[in-house]
């Protein structure tokens, strides 16, 4: 099952935790060693910031299929915090900036080094800085994504691994993304949101509602799972959903947001036989956030998440980091995957 590293970086013995953590993930993925040294440099840029500019945060290191959906998994490093933010992003990135008195070529080193950097940042609300680093080529060109997805996932009390998981796969026209919560945590949750991933990758060519029959089979003798499919249509720009038990989702149409919603069951154990699917048009204006119960029940979407202003998988991290605060402590393993529009001027 896969490893996901939650560090709490709220002091300096904590950046060399951060370091460890995109090492092993980098050593998991493939990554040969001039890749791994980028990853744990961009892992310590990252950490080292945190305690600068926020009093502390929380690293997030996992991972993730790249937005795209093509080209095998990535090492993904997200620094979240609910610090002062910035008031300048583009500036941030520049060679010799600081606001701590600092040399400040961390960002735009990070930047850089990565096969994507990206960063969302408002003043009084903090900051997320999100990387990935994989070991096959960059996006190509010529063949561009006309959507994409990412995600984030933070186990339950900072366990070695998440009983949710989220995956997103490209099967010709077809871009569907899945994101499953495995009953409980720990372990055994793990294997059956692990087992969703592995038939999703398989099904992919199929229909929402077919593919939740498939997972149906393959998630039995787990604990079973709630897990709802969003796949994206291309040539009709159409997006179908279809769900089973308590996975949210929420579709953006222009300013307001919409619910789609999943039959009550568990898939592996009580599926049911009739699953409809939900069929809306997808536009430029869209965004998808499928979700665990990791989030608060009745948690309100941020006032500036927008189609392809940010990667999703920042639109993830901001989300999980808006309906979360200390006084409103996790009590299960969290995962949020978005999908978005791909900008016109990237791949």
């Amino acid at each position: 099952m896969p490893r996901v590293w939650d560090v709490p970086v709220h002091d300096s013995t904590r950046v060399r935790d951060a370091r460890v953590a995109a090492e092993e993930a980098a050593a998991l993925v493939g990554l040969d060693e001039g890749r791994t040294a980028a990853a744990a440099l961009v892992a310590t840029e990252l950490a080292t910031n945190l305690l600068k500019h926020a009093r502390g945060g929380q690293l997030l290191v996992d991972m993730v299929p790249p937005p795209a959906g093509r080209g095998g998994v990535v090492v993904q490093i997200a620094a979240v915090d609910h610090g002062r933010g910035m008031t300048d992003v583009p500036a941030a990135f520049g060679d010799g900036f600081s606001t701590a008195g600092s040399l400040g070529a961390g960002l735009g080193t990070c930047r850089r080094v990565c096969d994507g950097f990206d960063l969302h940042s408002v003043p009084g609300r903090g900051t997320v800085a999100l990387a990935r680093l994989g070991a096959a080529a960059r996006t190509d060109p010529s063949d561009p994504a006309p959507a994409r997805a990412g995600g984030v996932n933070i186990p339950f009390a900072r366990a070695t691994c998440s009983g949710d998981a989220w995956t997103w796969v490209r099967a010709g026209d077809l871009l569907t993304l899945m994101l499953a919560d495995g009953l409980g945590h720990g372990p055994e949750a793990a294997r059956a949101s692990t087992a969703a991933v592995d038939e999703v990758h398989r099904s992919a060519h199929l229909p929402p509602a077919e593919i939740l029959h498939r997972l149906h089979t393959a998630l039995r003798g787990t604990r079973g799972a709630a897990v709802a499919v969003a796949q994206l249509d291309v040539p009709s720009e159409r997006l179908r959903f279809a769900g089973v038990g308590n996975v949210g989702a929420r579709l953006l149409e222009g300013d307001s947001w919409r619910h789609l919603l999943s039959r009550p069951g568990i898939v592996g154990a009580h599926s049911p036989t009739r699953l409809p699917e939900t069929v809306v048009p997808w536009a430029a204006d869209r965004l998808l956030v499928l979700h665990s119960d990791g989030l608060p029940s009745r948690w309100a979407p941020p006032a500036d998440l927008r189609p392809a202003a940010a990667d999703p998988a920042v639109s993830a991290a901001v989300i999980v980091r808006d309906t979360s605060s200390s006084a409103r402590p996790v009590r299960d393993d969290t995962a949020v995957a978005v999908l978005s529009p791909t900008p016109p001027d990237r791949p």
